[in-house]
């Protein structure tokens, strides 16, 4: 670890394939959506029970002893208003869009955390970021698509928390394992109210169990490595590149219409990433 903690282009390679991992779970839960029955809170309670699984699984392995109750039952918590909200936003928004949304907003907590830490950046690279979101979501007159992009921010912002909490940890596999695992009894407890709406699909559940144990739990573990090599605001930044890649796998896979509009006002973001990526700087020691 110590060895691959001074290997940029390693560092690089990893941080494009969690980036890859994390728009195919943007993927899997809209093709859920659009393509299956399920409903949200069944979807939430099966990602969440599927990763849980995986990372026991990985954690027993290893042999580690669980994290405490009071730091576990709150990530869990955070994690699971992610996963929650994130369920029933995509149901009104597109693979793009809503990944563009959720990591947009998961810059906010993160860009804060920075920047108390003494972290400077881009002031021109966070207006482009943000103007280039608020540009990418001007089309839109459905509020029905407004309330999905609402309950995406909301996923976003508790991401963001998430992330800013697993950098702390020294162990990603114990502290995402724990976190999954406490988040469990959450879901289950939300699919009470939500009984008269659950529909049993089992496509649906298949792509919830894809979502959960691979591009969920073993992203995470990988992202925490890759989360701690960086600054605050650069982690947050790096995070827009995925509704790039979500664009083109719901193009691929969906069919999803990207239009020259979306195109051009995702670039801006982009662009904005790139300067903030590239301008931010930690606090002299």
């Amino acid at each position: 670890m110590k060895q691959l903690k001074q290997d940029l282009p390693m560092l690089t390679v990893l941080t494009v394939v969690t980036m890859m991992a994390f728009a195919a779970n943007s993927l899997l839960t809209r093709l859920a959506f659009q393509t299956t029955h399920i409903d949200p809170a069944s979807f939430t309670a099966a990602r969440l029970g599927a990763g849980a699984v995986v990372l026991l699984i990985m954690k027993k392995m290893r042999l580690m002893h669980a994290a405490g109750a009071r730091e576990a039952w709150t990530s869990a918590a955070i994690l699971f208003g992610y996963a929650i909200a994130m369920s029933y936003a995509y149901r009104g928004i597109g693979t793009g869009a809503g990944a563009l949304v959720l990591f947009a907003a998961a810059q906010v907590p993160m860009a804060l955390s920075g920047y108390r830490k003494g972290e400077r950046t881009s002031s021109l690279g966070i207006v482009l970021a943000l103007g280039g979101l608020i540009a990418f979501l001007q089309p839109w007159r459905s509020s029905a698509t407004l309330g999905s992009a609402a309950l995406m921010a909301v996923a976003g912002i508790a991401w963001g928390l998430y992330s800013l909490r697993g950098k702390a940890t020294g162990n990603a596999v114990q502290w995402t394992a724990d976190s999954f695992i406490y988040a469990v009894p959450m879901a289950v407890l939300w699919l009470l109210p939500t009984w008269s709406f659950i529909k049993g699909d089992l496509s649906g559940l298949a792509y919830a169990a894809l979502s959960g144990a691979i591009t969920s739990a073993l992203s995470y573990v990988l992202w925490y490595w890759v989360r701690s090599q960086m600054t605050a605001t650069g982690a947050g930044a790096v995070q827009l590149s995925v509704p790039v890649l979500s664009v083109v796998l719901g193009a691929l896979v969906l069919g999803e219409h990207v239009s020259a509009w979306s195109l051009m006002s995702a670039g801006v973001t982009l662009v904005g990433v790139a300067l903030i990526s590239m301008r931010t700087t930690r606090p002299a020691q």
